[in-house]
């Protein structure tokens, strides 16, 4: 751990998190009919153990976890993951240190680099993803609440060490237990470690399947979950074509409660102190949060 970052092993960084919780975008928290801090109540109510803000502009993120953290008791919240070439340092900074003063020992600052193809688009310039990480931790180690741990959103092995080795762990996004298991041997013991898990609950294979390759098409596009997704093992035959079935299997579990249970256990002995179960609403209208899958999941999650 470098200068200025307070060690914090596994353990107290499940203290904050739990073992299970929910992934979900900041625009759909927004869209949903029910305010924050209602959901928050009611994912603890249910016993989830934390909520995951994914996606959130640079002037949500900090509100929207205010609301979820002042609704609840217990319930950790996560960014996951904020984008640092979105949010000024300062901003970061200030925000976090105001939710572990009126919230303390409930939040976890995720961190993410984004994608090059964005960059592409705004013409903004594209640093290499690890010096512009280490730029970021570097001035958040000069000036924020060293208690406040920090995750960073790590496919690859490079930026898996710069997570044992400048952050309290990593939090990987769109992966496999595979995965999992690779990433506890990189990060080794005492590193938090918490990966996204996408479900669907259906046991209709078209229906499922036809869910999972909507919502994978965009990152089929993106160069570092492609890479991520060969380095497992899968083709760029696997990749082609909305994914193959043995793709689109292994990243999304679809099934009952016992089968998503499963998936999120295998998570678990594969090294995971914690995984956050991202809903895939089979209704194609659906534009709030997946308030019903979450109740019908809850009883098989609980006892993980």
């Amino acid at each position: 751990m470098t200068e200025g970052l307070v060690h914090m092993d596994a353990q107290q960084v499940i203290g904050r998190l739990g073992r299970i919780g929910v992934w979900e975008h900041h625009d759909t928290f927004v869209a949903d009919t029910a305010d924050p801090g209602a959901v928050a109540a009611e994912l603890e109510e249910l016993g989830f153990t934390a909520a995951w803000v994914g996606g959130a502009p640079a002037d949500g993120l900090f509100g929207l976890s205010e609301q979820l953290l002042a609704g609840s008791r217990r319930l950790g919240v996560a960014s996951g993951i904020l984008n640092i070439r979105a949010f000024p340092v300062a901003d970061t900074i200030a925000g976090v240190a105001a939710l572990e003063k009126g919230h303390p020992g409930r939040f976890v600052l995720g961190l993410g680099v984004s994608h090059p193809e964005f960059a592409d688009r705004t013409g903004v310039e594209y640093t290499p993803p690890v010096a512009a990480m280490n730029a970021y931790l570097d001035a958040l180690d000069a000036d924020a609440d060293p208690a406040v741990p920090r995750v960073l959103a790590a496919l690859g092995p490079r930026m898996q060490r710069l997570s044992r080795d400048r952050a309290q762990g990593a939090h990987p996004y769109f992966t496999t237990p595979a995965h999992t298991r690779e990433a506890r041997e990189t990060l080794g013991e005492g590193v938090f470690l918490a990966p996204e898990q996408k479900v669907v609950l259906s046991t209709d294979p078209e229906v499922a399947r036809a869910v999972i390759r909507e919502a994978s098409a965009f990152y089929l596009g993106l160069d570092n979950y492609r890479r991520s997704w060969l380095r497992l093992g899968f083709t760029e035959d696997d990749l082609a074509d909305g994914g193959s079935d043995r793709l689109v299997d292994a990243l999304v579990v679809w099934g009952d409660e016992e089968t998503i249970a499963a998936r999120i256990r295998e998570h678990l002995d594969a090294g995971a102190d914690h995984v956050s179960v991202h809903v895939l609403p089979t209704d194609a209208g659906h534009t709030g949060l997946p308030h019903a899958e979450w109740a019908r999941l809850a009883p098989a999650l609980r006892d993980l």
